[in-house]
């Protein structure tokens, strides 16, 4: 895994920094569609942009699920020395991530409005939805692709040409947004078709190395193998759920705000979501950075690295936190300019308001994503999933309602914060719970 072997912090950092800027890069993508949607369309069509971002969202999620619990398995293949059998793993999933990116195109192409509509799209934002997410779907098997080659090529010891990558991407993504949306007035469906092509020019990056001699992971013969599937399955699965769950929280919030407040809160959550998604993709970067090396050093049975690396993760995604939560504070009369008009200034007001209501959140969300990411890392996904369930879905819906229900719309900003917290309580009892195993014992601790 080309480990620099001078500290086990030095590894540490070489694999997460890159994790956390290709995590920026990727979410980015979506988010400059919408900085020049709203400049060189409008902000109904910036609503449509964020509307569809749940189905952006599902393909890296359907490419994370996979490609974390096949770093897993990979990681712990390099670490017993058996490169062969990871071989013969990381060609199946590209393989099985192919066909499968082929179904989702197929079918979201053939029912484009009733999935626009499920997703929440407006009348006055359906034409819009329908636009950006029919010019998405044919690039799915790039959107999926490149995700999960993102996370291998770090897996195989290049997480720097990782980074240059996907930021290739995000720069080409930017200046085609330029010239179709700003230039020749393509509107959101130049948006939707700059962000894809620009995934498709990273995949051919990608496949320059993992055909090339570089590195250990390469395309092979292979066996279709049932069992595998569902054990990369069941380890990715809290990875997956943890990247979906900013399209979830986006789709859920959308459909409270519409019920409870009114369409025109829609684009100040709009402007909210994307920071939120940079803020917790920040922090799913430390946990997915640190994956193949907690992976590799479980699979040495060195426990020791282990717990030092999950403690490097925690104050990492709390460095984050704080950085991010005092950004928001100060600059958040700047990032909401960035979206809206200046003569809407109610608008304007409203946003920079709840904008620092929703940020408190950013102080709990990264302990219960490193801890989740930890116990993905060693082949515990029932700890996993359950924090991921909890912090995506359950927590959240209950806060919602809750919240709702006692103060009305207003309550819609701080269900963020409650969830996190009713899900710190549940990864806290699970934490303690795997302390007490042999695993986590200090007489199974070599020296870190």
């Amino acid at each position: 895994m080309k480990l620099e072997g001078k500290s086990l912090k030095s590894d540490f950092l070489k694999f997460i920094i890159p994790s956390i800027i290709a995590q920026w890069v990727f979410t980015l993508y979506t988010m400059i569609d919408g900085i020049f949607v709203a400049k060189g369309v409008s902000e109904t069509a910036l609503t449509a942009v964020n509307i569809s971002f749940p189905f952006v969202a599902g393909l890296f999620s359907i490419s994370i699920l996979f490609a974390v619990g096949t770093s897993t398995v990979v990681a712990i293949l390099f670490g017993e020395k058996n490169e062969k059998r990871a071989n013969e793993v990381f060609t199946q999933n590209t393989v099985m991530l192919t066909v499968l990116s082929v179904i989702v195109t197929v079918v979201v192409l053939l029912w484009l409005e009733p999935f626009a509509k499920f997703l929440g799209a407006t009348e006055a934002a359906l034409p819009y939805v329908k636009e950006y997410i029919g010019t998405i779907a044919p690039f799915a098997v790039c959107f999926i692709l490149s995700y999960s080659f993102e996370i291998l090529l770090k897996t195989d010891g290049y997480p720097k040409l990782a980074t240059i990558i996907v930021t290739i991407g995000a720069v080409t993504n930017c200046i085609l947004d330029y010239i179709f949306v700003m230039r020749l007035h393509w509107g959101v469906f130049g948006a939707a078709f700059a962000t894809g092509l620009s995934q498709a020019l990273v995949i051919l990056f990608y496949l320059k190395h993992f055909l090339g001699k570089n590195g250990q992971l390469r395309f092979v013969r292979f066996r279709p193998d049932i069992p595998l599937i569902w054990r990369k399955f069941r380890n990715g699965l809290p990875s997956g759920v943890t990247e979906f769950s900013a399209g979830i929280i986006i789709f859920f919030f959308n459909q409270a705000i519409l019920r409870y407040i009114g369409e025109d809160a829609l684009v100040s959550y709009t402007i909210i979501s994307y920071v939120n998604s940079i803020v917790i993709m920040s922090m799913a970067g430390v946990a997915q950075g640190s994956q193949p090396l907690i992976s590799y050093y479980f699979g040495q049975k060195n426990m020791g690295k282990c717990k030092t690396l999950l403690r490097y993760g925690i104050v990492a995604s709390m460095v984050i936190a704080v950085v991010a939560f005092v950004s928001c504070m100060l600059g958040t009369e700047w990032i909401v300019g960035l979206f809206v008009s200046p003569e809407l200034t109610e608008l304007r007001a409203y946003s920079v308001k709840v904008f620092r209501i929703f940020s408190i959140s950013f102080l709990v969300a990264g302990f219960n994503v490193v801890v989740g990411g930890y116990f993905t890392s060693v082949e515990e996904p029932a700890c996993a999933i359950t924090i991921s369930l909890g912090r995506g879905f359950v927590t959240l819906l209950l806060s919602l309602f809750i919240l709702t229900r006692t103060v009305g719309g207003a309550g819609i900003w701080w269900a963020p914060t409650l969830s996190e917290l009713l899900c710190m309580v549940i990864m806290l009892a699970l934490f303690m719970r795997y302390k007490k195993n042999a695993n986590f014992s200090k007489k199974n601790e070599k020296s870190s």
